[in-house]
């Protein structure tokens, strides 16, 4: 199994209390998480932009920024990757209405419906 995203959320961990002006993470989590929220909003539009263009590889960067941005809010929320990875393998097999239903069925029995 490749263990990019184990790798990259070990040096996003040792990096994101590092000096805010020797290292991009560090400046992010020192700006808070507010910060590290807009990131992930501007690299979407970017993503949608890119296929909007239809350019496979400026997409895969684009991909490659959002998913990095994502990473960096795992961690301010004291996720990691796995927790991603087993909430897909959860998600595996099941229809993806079957899973949209669930979720709108779980949010209802919260909110008292």
């Amino acid at each position: 199994m490749n263990d990019t995203l184990e790798r990259l959320a070990g040096v996003i961990e040792s990096r994101k209390s590092g000096d805010p002006d020797k290292s991009y993470v560090a400046r992010l989590f020192h700006k808070g998480n507010d910060a590290i929220l807009k990131k992930i909003g501007e690299e979407a539009t970017e993503v949608v932009m890119a296929c909007k263009d239809g350019e496979g590889p400026k997409i895969v960067a684009e991909v490659a920024d959002l998913w990095f941005h994502c990473m960096l809010a795992l961690s301010a929320y004291g996720l990691k990757p796995a927790d991603v990875l087993a909430e897909l393998e959860r998600r595996g097999g099941q229809s993806g209405l079957e899973e949209f239903a669930a979720r709108r069925s779980q949010q209802r029995e919260k909110d008292g419906i």
